[in-house]
């Protein structure tokens, strides 16, 4: 299979069983539409593997990502995004340099599991959108979002929902979070 393709048609699978095979990957994603790639990767870090699988068009990475992200596979929880996503530092814009972007639209996210760490909760409310920060202390999350739309879809969508890591699930609320910022600071933020 080709090894050059466009991100948007690329998915980034996460905690895969160690000795995961590609045909098991491609079991679970042949459905969502043609597979021109994928590549299984053994994670340095624990007893974890991890995928990449390219589709002939978006649409399929966005059908795999809504039905297999968080889906239970053997002792594993799926993380299942876009694969042209780059992660950031602690906290960080997805890996640009300079400081991470801040922003008046902001969510708390309590229930967190103790082992939650704030890539986890990163990755989890990119389902709602692009993330400009998150970190996570005593099993409460913060969340900033760069429009207030995301920040509003991201409660909507996002509370009540199930957060899972490789090594624990549960259900979180999310709301959203004035903290520092007045609602005078979130008007001038287009509130």
């Amino acid at each position: 299979m080709s090894r050059q393709h466009y991100s948007s048609e690329r998915l980034y699978v996460g905690n895969l069983p160690y000795d995961v095979t590609e045909r098991e990957v491609d079991d679970l994603f042949y459905k969502f539409g043609r597979i021109r790639d994928i590549e299984v990767k053994r994670s340095r870090k624990n007893d974890t593997s991890f995928a990449f699988v390219v589709f002939d068009d978006k649409y399929s990475v966005d059908d795999a990502i809504e039905r297999r992200d968080g889906m239970r596979y053997g002792d594993m929880c799926l993380r299942v995004e876009r694969g042209g996503e780059r992660r950031g530092g602690r906290g960080g814009d997805g890996g640009s340099y300079g400081p991470p972007r801040r922003s008046a639209f902001r969510v708390r996210v309590h229930g967190l599991p103790p082992t939650a760490s704030w890539q986890d909760l990163k990755d989890h409310m990119r389902k709602a959108g692009d993330v400009g920060f998150a970190s996570v202390e005593n099993r409460v999350g913060i969340v900033e979002y760069p429009t207030r739309e995301e920040m509003e879809y991201a409660i909507k969508r996002l509370d009540r929902s199930e957060f899972c890591n490789i090594f624990h699930r549960a259900q979180i609320r999310v709301e959203r979070d004035y903290g520092s910022a007045g609602e005078e600071e979130y008007e001038r933020a287009g509130r």
